[in-house]
């Protein structure tokens, strides 16, 4: 009877620890995709060129090119804000917490002490972001006692990354954490409780926010009507796609305008004419994202942008 306690309190901790700390090997594995550089714990690390880029793209586009690549559950909205004018951009790390249970949370946190981590399990997370890094929490939508942070571990976040957080949770200190300036927090509400009965159960391995599936390493956008979730691999393309877009529609506009087309060769096939004179308004505008002819045709393939 002894031998079979300890083999299941072994195969317990062996669960719980593959479920809070998900490995490098399995992260790898699930993001092989990415052909890129990856941080020690196995993360995709989209470049910080990539990200700035994406700070100018709108959600939407962004959207609209996931979508046609069969990315269906990237977005997530219905959320309140610290600052409705502060957008969260950058790579994602992931937390899941559960409704705690007394023996689970005292081996989760007997193995995080002798691991060298202080403090409650919500703070563990904190411990590991980097430069440019988003906290993205699924926490069941906890509101009341689901508080994750407050003004304090806002502070101690922003330091770090730089960047906000998105919880499906809630957090604390609203009027505190509004005096971080640049700090912004996606929350399903805001309590003035404190964070009870949760505890920490995956560290950088999948997670659900609501109706998107998240994982490590992915590119995060944000505005008003909500998150949305880029696959590292799928960043570049989504950007630079993103990024015609928004040029196309500045073009449009100008040749509407002047008279140049009309709207019906402008919604059509473009032709060569068009194309031309596309190319040329480009070498005309220096600030907009440069296209070469051959991007140009590799993006007009797809009508559906």
């Amino acid at each position: 009877m002894k031998k079979i306690g300890l083999c299941v309190l072994l195969l317990t901790c062996c669960i719980f620890s593959n479920a809070q700390q998900f490995s490098s090997s399995e992260l790898i594995y699930l993001t092989s995709q990415w052909k890129g550089e990856r941080f020690e714990d196995g993360r995709p690390k989209i470049s910080d060129d990539l990200i700035a880029r994406a700070r100018k793209i709108g959600i939407e586009e962004a959207w609209q090119v996931l979508y046609n690549e069969g990315y269906k559950n990237q977005f997530e909205g219905n959320w309140k804000m610290v600052h409705d004018n502060v957008p969260v951009v950058g790579r994602v790390v992931t937390a899941r917490y559960s409704p705690s249970r007394p023996d689970i949370e005292a081996l989760i946190k007997e193995r995080g002490k002798t691991e060298g981590r202080t403090g409650n399990t919500n703070a563990w997370p904190i411990q590991v972001l980097q430069k440019g890094d988003v906290y993205v929490a699924e926490a069941f939508g906890k509101i009341a006692q689901g508080t994750l942070i407050g003004d304090n571990l806002g502070a101690s976040i922003f330091n770090k990354t730089g960047n906000g957080v998105i919880f499906d949770g809630a957090a604390r200190d609203l009027s505190g954490l509004a005096q971080i300036s640049g700090f912004n927090a996606y929350v399903r509400d805001f309590h003035p409780s404190f964070l009870e009965e949760v505890v920490l159960i995956g560290l950088n391995s999948p997670i659900r926010i609501g109706a998107a599936i998240v994982m490590p390493g992915d590119l995060v956008l944000s505005e008003r009507e909500g998150v949305l979730f880029i696959p590292a691999h799928m960043a570049e393309k989504v950007i630079a796609t993103a990024e015609f877009i928004a040029v196309r529609d500045r073009f449009s506009k100008d040749v509407l305008k002047a008279g140049t087309f009309t709207a019906g060769q402008i919604d059509s096939q473009w032709s060569e004419t068009i194309k031309t004179a596309f190319l040329t308004w480009i070498e005309k505008h220096p600030n907009e994202p440069q296209i070469t002819k051959a991007s140009l045709e590799k993006f007009l393939e797809k009508r559906t942008w």
